[in-house]
């Protein structure tokens, strides 16, 4: 089964310097049929006007993931890291204990866009944590470029919870398989462009909730290269 979550449906508050949209309730958004999907509870994209960001906050027990498409992200926090954060790059924060951080876009004059994704954790109370990891582009062209899962490794961030995180940037005609599993759930979530799961279509914005499959095909239907974020969840 595919349900899929369009995106003017998601939640919307434009603040002048924040413009967001949250795929599940977040904030003053509120769903009661859109409260998280498995274990993943947030996926926002957000666009931060230049010199503007979030203030020093608090997050406890949850894994979060930063990923950027255009502009940077002056990243401090608690636990003593100063990071700027960029494309082609994930930074993963297990918040466990607790940890406060601000998030800043540090330019003058370019805008910044990105997403901001929350899992919940299998295990709560473990030590805070950081990581960001830099890639190669040409590792999501036409292909799954694994960002983070619970072992690791190999160029992707590691998450305390059974969930693989994906990113492929997709080409118009080209398909990448995916074998879910049976009693595993897929969201795919189309950053931009166009792309088909399953033969149904996705636009930019727009997510697919993936139930009962055990394959998945992700084909670029657009004219230019579409981008997508694939979550494997338990």
């Amino acid at each position: 089964m595919i349900q899929v979550r369009k995106s003017e449906e998601r939640g919307h508050a434009n603040h002048g310097w924040l413009n967001t949209y949250h795929t599940f309730s977040f904030a003053d958004y509120y769903d009661p049929k859109f409260e998280g999907f498995r274990s993943l509870r947030v996926i926002n994209e957000d666009r931060v006007a230049p010199g503007q960001g979030f203030g020093m906050h608090g997050h406890r027990d949850m894994e979060i993931l930063t990923y950027v498409l255009e502009g940077s992200i002056a990243h401090k926090d608690s636990m003593g890291h100063q990071k700027v954060l960029g494309p082609n790059e994930i930074q993963r924060m297990s918040a466990g204990t607790g940890v406060r951080h601000s998030e800043f876009n540090p330019s003058k004059t370019e805008p910044l866009h990105f997403f901001q994704i929350w899992i919940e954790p299998a295990a709560k109370g473990t030590p805070s944590s950081y990581e960001q990891i830099h890639f190669d582009p040409e590792g999501k062209k036409n292909k799954l470029k694994r960002l983070a899962g619970p072992e690791g490794g190999n160029g992707a961030a590691r998450i305390n919870q059974d969930a693989q995180v994906f990113v492929a940037e997709l080409a118009r005609g080209a398909e990448i398989p995916y074998i879910l599993g049976s009693k595993r759930h897929a969201w795919v979530h189309a950053v931009q462009g166009e792309i088909a799961v399953n033969g149904i279509e996705l636009h930019t914005g727009d997510a697919a909730a993936v139930s009962g499959e055990e394959k998945l095909t992700l084909t670029g239907v657009g004219a230019q290269p579409s981008e997508i974020l694939l979550f494997d969840l338990a």
